[in-house]
């Protein structure tokens, strides 16, 4: 590998950080390395303080974690995917070089077919269960829904009849009476 193109925050005539030289532009927020990493790099200590730039940033997302039951289902599921994937090449393979394996090579990719199909559904039955037992999804028809629905409501009609004796009081409770 050449020099130049080891040296990450080198300008090389020609470079995208020559091109843009003159501009105001933002880069990536990377670490300075240190002087020996610089050398190491291509980069000279005359001076020139070259940067490292990370290929990404990793960044929060937003996504909560799977829980832990769904989690190992689904990588039972993959793994047992994975293998029925492979019996059925074997079994393929086998069927095209006429070979007596061919047979019950067919024979373990249907069976293994049918474990991979009960895996996916395991996955998909231990999230509705953990769902269920643990958190309640939030759809139109949610019970979570419809009980925000009615403390909010609840909290609306507190607020109105507070304005409504707030508003009473301020213009006085003698008044009613004497007009």
């Amino acid at each position: 590998m050449d020099t130049d193109e080891r040296r990450v925050g080198a300008s090389a005539p020609g470079s995208v950080r020559e091109s843009f030289a003159g501009h105001d532009v933002p880069g990536p927020r990377g670490a300075r390395t240190s002087a020996p990493a610089r050398r190491e790099s291509g980069g000279g200590t005359d001076g020139e303080d070259a940067e490292v730039h990370p290929l990404w940033t990793d960044e929060p997302h937003g996504t909560r974690r799977m829980a832990d039951p769904v989690r190992t289902a689904a990588v039972r599921a993959v793994i047992v995917v994975s293998v029925t994937l492979t019996l059925a090449m074997t079994a393929v393979l086998f069927t095209l070089s006429d070979s007596w394996l061919a047979f019950p090579a067919v024979l373990a990719s249907v069976a293994s077919t049918v474990a991979a199909t009960w895996a996916v559904l395991d996955v998909w039955v231990t999230r509705q269960v953990w769902n269920q037992r643990n958190g309640v999804v939030s759809v139109p028809s949610s019970t979570a829904r419809q009980l925000r629905r009615e403390r909010r409501r609840e909290r609306k009609a507190a607020k109105v009849a507070a304005r409504a004796t707030a508003r009473i009081r301020r213009r006085g409770a003698g008044s009613l009476s004497e007009a």
